[in-house]
This record gives C-alpha cells, sequence and structure tokens, in this order.
C-alpha cells in the first residue's frame, strides 16, 4: 500500500507545479486566496511507550483535505486557515492485541513469534492554522509557516496481527476517539516540513497491558505536505 500513497503523493506535487506555471501567465489577482487543498504523507513517532515496546515496519500517516484561506491584511499574507480533512495512520509495534468474550489484553511479545501487529485508525480532522507566508499576487514560490491545532474523531479503528498460523483483526474501542494536538507546516514552494505531537493518548485510559503497565502512548508525526492553490 505504501507505493500507492508514494505515487499519490508525486502526481500531487507534479499537479501543484503544472498549476502553478499555469497561474504565473494570468493577470495577478489581488484578492488571491492560497492554499486551499493539502496532502500529507509522515511516519508515526509512539511517545512514551511502556518498558520493552519497540516500533516495528513503516507507521505511516497519510492525511487530506480542503481549508479555508481567511487573509487578515491588504497583502493577503497574513490569515488563519480553517479546514476539514480525512487522515489513516498506522502503528506498527510488539504490543499485539487480542480480543476475547468482547474483552482486549495487550501482551509485548517477542518478534519472532509473529509477523506483524498493527493499529490502524481513520479519522474526520479539523485543522486550524495561523498563517504567515511571503507570497503576493504575483509571485507562487514563496516561504510560508503555518502553525496551529487539529482535532481528529477516529470513526474506525482496528487492530490486526499476522502470525504464522493466520490472521486475526477485529474493531478496537479502546482507541480514543477525539484525538487532538498541536501542529507546525513550513517550507518554501512545493516541499514543507509537517509535524504534529498529540496532547492526548492513542488509547484510552486506564488501558493497560497483561503484566499492569500503563499503555499512555502518544503520537509525534513528522512527513511532508504538499498545497495546492
Amino acid at each position: 500500500m505504501s507505493r500507492y500513497l508514494l505515487l499519490l503523493v508525486f502526481l500531487v506535487s507534479t499537479s501543484g507545479f503544472s498549476q502553478e506555471q499555469m497561474v504565473d501567465s494570468t493577470t495577478a489577482d489581488t484578492k488571491y486566496l492560497e492554499d486551499q487543498f493539502y496532502i500529507g504523507l509522515g511516519y508515526n513517532v509512539l511517545l512514551e511507550k511502556p518498558t520493552n515496546v519497540v516500533q516495528r515496519n513503516l507507521s505511516y500517516g497519510l492525511q487530506l483535505g480542503i481549508i479555508k484561506d481567511i487573509p487578515f491584511n491588504s497583502r493577503r499574507n497574513f490569515g488563519v486557515g480553517l479546514g476539514l480533512g480525512y487522515a489513516i495512520n498506522s502503528y506498527y509495534s510488539n504490543i499485539v492485541a487480542s480480543e476475547t468474550g468482547g474483552s482486549i489484553t495487550y501482551e509485548i511479545m517477542d518478534q519472532a513469534d509473529f509477523n506483524r501487529s498493527k493499529l490502524e485508525t481513520h479519522a474526520i480532522e479539523l485543522p486550524f492554522e495561523i498563517r504567515w507566508r511571503t507570497s503576493t499576487a504575483e509571485e507562487y514560490k514563496f516561504w510560508r509557516i503555518y502553525a496551529g491545532a487539529k482535532l481528529g474523531y477516529v470513526f474506525s479503528g482496528r487492530s490486526r496481527v499476522v502470525m504464522e498460523d493466520g490472521t486475526d483483526a477485529f474493531v478496537n474501542n479502546d482507541i480514543e476517539k477525539w484525538q487532538y494536538g498541536l501542529m507546525v507546516n513550513f517550507g518554501y514552494n512545493t516541499w514543507n516540513i509537517h509535524a504534529y505531537y498529540a496532547l492526548n493518548p492513542l488509547l484510552k485510559e486506564g488501558t493497560q497491558l497483561t503484566n499492569g503497565d500503563t499503555i499512555d502512548m502518544r503520537v509525534l508525526r513528522i512527513g511532508v505536505i504538499f498545497y495546492i492553490l
């Protein structure tokens, strides 16, 4: 699946470049808006992991959506952005979740005892950005710094473990439905760095391993984000 994500990011980035070239040949618009569509690809780092918990494979994240650009000044290089988006995130680790009779247990397993263990979420997101950039009505290559916060609602979350003798997957209701954190996007022209730090845990408060340790993991997401128009 990761190669399809990379292909999608490539198509979006080249599309943004083509649109930039096309816009350069038109008459400048003094009421222009910037960066109204976005797509990003990142790596999910699990912070505050219990002892002996390690990440495995590529814990990726994909986000895309629309955002309303609201300039505050006449130059239109400072303002806010309000958005609506969709995100899918996967977290691979040596924590293996299993469900029995509606109860979910979490156990740290030796990496030789299973192939992959994944927690996956699908969420609707509401980003809010304070936006500063060096753009003008004639300049379409510019620096940007967008900082703010993001609220997400996880409408689907699953745990999946792959072993030699088969696969076990189930809906995981221990995932925190409402997730929120701080973010910053900065860069020049097409390529921009995206960073997100979760302010609440990935799983509900009180979720524990079989050894009694609390699972209080939070997410740090680092990657790239592309803006269009």
